[in-house]
């Protein structure tokens, strides 16, 4: 990579394996991280591999310090898995763009790699936020053709009737731009509060997806996951009532 230089997007390929028509998942940081902990759990559960990394000087200007001591440039990332049936080709990474430009350019090379394998249909999956905290989160759906909507809906998926909303990001702008492509698609939101990581909610969207793939794949290490968010999140609420009592009774001894 001698004399590489970053642009808005730049692609380096790791390998370049042989595919055929393969469905794209995106799965990039969002609301509750819901999108990137279920693609990278679908990634480990199903050993896909890396081909593929993106970088761009629209990421923020950082590198992340690894559990070993040693640093990486962020970056996006592309995995492939080769099933009997099915093939897939995973996106994930450490952040999205930080301008429209950027999205857009970045949401376009995605499309250019997988246009030349044959894609022609997408899955992107992302958090739907509610600001507060939501016990059994349904998973909330946004289609680019009806009978996708139809179809998605045997699943459990849930559609709003109002008109209105959007989906910002990679996860619009894949669907958006890939259509003018003539591929299909569908967003997968899994409610959250949005101001935390959400297992949970990763979880939920994660089944609706590998049913709808039939894939079988193990949720262990998700639950374990949800278990330890809540415990924190209610060592936090227990800390925060202490401190409202203790606020109240010092209140007492004013005036």
């Amino acid at each position: 990579m001698e004399g590489f230089r970053i642009s808005e997007a730049s692609v380096v390929f790791l390998k370049k394996p042989r595919l055929k028509e393969p469905i794209l998942i995106e799965g990039l940081p969002g609301v509750g991280n819901v999108g990137k902990l279920a693609a990278e759990h679908l990634i480990d559960e199903i050993k896909a591999k890396k081909f593929a990394e993106v970088y761009s000087n629209d990421f923020p200007p950082q590198v992340l310090i690894n559990d070993d001591g040693t640093i990486k440039l962020v970056r996006n990332e592309l995995y492939y898995w080769k099933g009997k049936d099915k093939q897939l080709i995973i996106l994930v990474g450490d952040y999205q763009g930080l301008s429209a430009r950027g999205q857009y350019m970045l949401a376009q090379a995605i499309l250019d790699i997988v246009e030349k394998y044959g894609t022609k249909m997408i899955f992107t999956l992302g958090g739907y936020g509610t600001g507060m905290e939501v016990e059994k989160p349904r998973v909330t759906g946004a289609a680019t053709h009806i009978e996708i909507v139809r179809k998605l809906k045997k699943y459990g998926v849930n559609f709003k009737d109002e008109p209105g909303g959007g989906i910002i990001g990679a996860s619009g702008l894949l669907l958006g731009l890939g259509m003018l492509r003539g591929m299909k698609g569908a967003c997968l939101m899994g409610e959250t509060a949005g101001y935390i990581v959400d297992p949970n909610s990763a979880r939920q969207v994660l089944e609706v997806l590998t049913r709808y793939l039939g894939l079988d794949i193990n949720f262990a290490k998700l639950e374990e996951k949800a278990l330890e968010v809540k415990r924190i999140t209610e060592r936090i609420k227990k800390m925060e009532m202490a401190a409202e009592k203790s606020e109240k009774e010092d209140l007492r001894y004013i005036g």
